[in-house]
C-alpha cells in the first residue's frame, strides 16, 4: 500500500523543467518523483535537529557535581547502601 501524500503545485522555470525530465528519463523515473526526493533531502538537511530524549535523563539538580566529583564519590554517592 503507497504512503499518503499531500498534492501541491509547483511552479518551474521551462528550462528547469526540460532538464528535470530529462533527468527523470536517465532515471527511469518520473519529474513527480524527483521533486519528491529533493523536497525530502532538502527538509533533511534543513529540519531542526532534536536532542535524543535521553539527553539530561541522569539531571542531579547539582550545577556543581562535575567540579566536586571526587568529593561526592568519596561521600559515597551512588553506592547502594
Amino acid at each position: 500500500m503507497a504512503e499518503a501524500r499531500i498534492k501541491t503545485t509547483v511552479y518551474l522555470d521551462p528550462d528547469v523543467y526540460r532538464r528535470l525530465k530529462q533527468i527523470g528519463r536517465a532515471r527511469s523515473t518520473s519529474p513527480a518523483a524527483l521533486l519528491r526526493e529533493a523536497v525530502a533531502s532538502y527538509a533533511d538537511a534543513h529540519s531542526p535537529r532534536r536532542l535524543p530524549r535521553s539527553i539530561g535523563a541522569g539531571a542531579s539538580g547539582t550545577p556543581d557535581l562535575a567540579s566536586r566529583v571526587d568529593a561526592v564519590l568519596a561521600d559515597g554517592f551512588g553506592r547502594d547502601e
